[in-house]
């Protein structure tokens, strides 16, 4: 969004609501009251709890998150959200004696080249020393470096431009795994532009991915050597992100959170102000509204006020996965893992999409003769999985533990999360439908969208979005006050 001209009256006091509690809908919140101050604020959250997605449990000696274990601080928003919640100092660093991944090759676990992220590879001596690939494999990919780019802007998918840019061999065997453990989507439709548009930004710029990473890697001095994501510039707050979460609510006025207050009606009135009509409550008149909510959800609640801008958001599918989470004695696993975790790719047609050790990632989350590991089933491309019953979904882990890590005898626990359609796919097209989304969600008055369906899946993109969302809301507000006073 652009930057307004107006300026939000120091004593402003609008009549406010949040719809949604997810981490979108607090930043937003938050926000709201960072900014005025005086706002009367009403956060309507229909579940029991605040978090969305994320929680954290303690078990047993073990700290359990429920989805993200993590964020990056590569994106600022989140770190300078922290910070202004005086948390900041309570965010851990990755441990860094352990930063490496690993994937799956034909059974075996191996490491992911030395610099090598994503699709970056900054080492060229690592990936051809590397035994996830052939030869033929390592040349081809070394050879992007010489490829001719290609000039059009158009959005492709992943896996059109890696193939085309590495090779099929690069694809199927490290790059899909890496990305696919991020996004848990289709590669032949996420959208290249709307995940990771350095890369075609790079191809564009400087004819090649490999040779814009060692260029930039140079200009900046980077001596990042972790592989699979970049682990250094990850963070997580000591006591989980449920830490987060409560920093969040504790912000808010004691009035303000309306839990169990599923919204089922929403109207845009002629004086600019919005009617709301939470189930089995009276309907309420509030100055502006941020809907911070899935998608599908938001296309219901806007449905008779712009069927157009609902059918768009109604375009954003979304895919759903499944975490399970065991709590293990490290003597109880054969073959350790001195690493953050791995990833498995498609080809290999296994049963799971990653695991994480997240007690290698962070101190605290384990007792000391325990490891906690977090595994992740379904996705776009294995749907039918989330079929399972959770009884089903704890012996297929542990079958694949077992052949994977020798992991034996029974674990202290295994519990069993389900998101089903949690996350966004980002689609090619995606950011079409965004534009689409905002031109149309433009003409509604004292109002915005916010969440991960729209401009990035991260805690950091969720807490951007929510926030642009209350400054957007609040400014169209005063833009309507500088109106009316001149």
């Amino acid at each position: 969004m652009p930057p307004s001209p107006f300026k939000i009256p120091e004593n402003f006091a609008p009549r406010l609501a949040v719809i949604g509690g997810g981490i979108s809908g607090l930043a937003a919140a938050h926000h709201c009251k960072e900014l005025a101050p005086h706002a009367s604020l009403s956060l309507l959250e229909a579940s029991d709890r605040l978090g969305g997605v994320l929680g954290t449990t303690a078990r047993d000696g073990f700290l359990i998150e429920r989805s993200a274990d993590m964020f990056t601080t590569r994106e600022p928003w989140a770190l300078e959200l922290c910070q202004r919640l005086g948390i900041a100092e309570d965010l851990l660093p990755t441990n860094d004696a352990l930063r490496r991944a690993f994937v799956l090759h034909r059974g075996e676990l191996l490491p992911v080249p030395e610099g090598f992220t994503l699709m970056s590879p900054t080492k060229i001596g690592a990936i051809l020393q590397t035994p996830l690939l052939s030869w033929r494999g390592k040349l081809r990919l070394a050879s992007e470096y010489l490829r001719r780019p290609k000039r059009d802007n158009a959005d492709e998918s992943l896996e059109s431009f890696v193939v085309r840019r590495f090779g099929r061999e690069a694809f199927e065997r490290l790059i899909q795994p890496l990305v696919g453990g991020i996004y848990t989507a289709d590669p032949a439709k996420l959208s290249l532009l709307a995940t990771m548009p350095q890369f075609l930004r790079m191809e564009r710029e400087h004819g090649s991915v490999i040779r814009g990473t060692l260029r930039q890697n140079r200009a900046a001095k980077n001596k990042e050597t972790a592989s699979g994501a970049r682990y250094g510039q990850f963070v997580a707050p000591r006591g989980g992100m449920q830490m987060l979460v409560d920093a969040l609510a504790a912000s808010l006025p004691e009035d303000c959170v309306r839990l169990r207050a599923p919204v089922e009606r929403l109207a845009p009135q002629m004086d600019g102000s919005w009617l709301v009509q939470v189930s089995g409550q009276p309907t309420e008149a509030y100055d502006g509204v941020v809907l911070a909510v899935k998608s599908p959800l938001a296309a219901r609640l806007l449905m008779a006020t712009s069927p157009a801008l609902a059918s768009d958001l109604a375009h954003i599918e979304y895919a759903g996965a499944a975490l399970v989470i065991l709590g293990v004695r490290k003597a109880h696993i054969a073959r350790p893992i001195d690493g953050f975790g791995f990833v498995v790719p498609a080809i290999e047609q296994r049963r799971i999409l990653a695991a994480s050790f997240a007690s290698n990632k962070f101190p605290g989350r384990a007792p000391e003769d325990g490891a906690l590991l977090r595994v992740f089933v379904g996705g776009a491309l294995q749907p039918e999985l989330l079929q399972h019953s959770d009884d089903e979904l704890r012996t297929l882990v542990c079958e694949e533990l077992a052949d994977l890590i020798g992991l034996a005898g029974a674990p202290m626990f295994c519990e069993v999360v389900r998101w089903p359609d949690a996350m966004p796919q980002y689609h090619v097209g995606h950011l079409q439908i965004v534009a689409a989304i905002d031109q149309r969600a433009s003409h509604l008055p004292n109002f915005a969208l916010a969440g991960h369906a729209y401009r990035g899946v991260g805690i950091p993109f969720c807490v951007r979005s929510g926030e642009q969302a209350a400054r957007h809301v609040l400014e169209q507000l005063a833009a309507r006050v500088a109106d009316t006073v001149g």
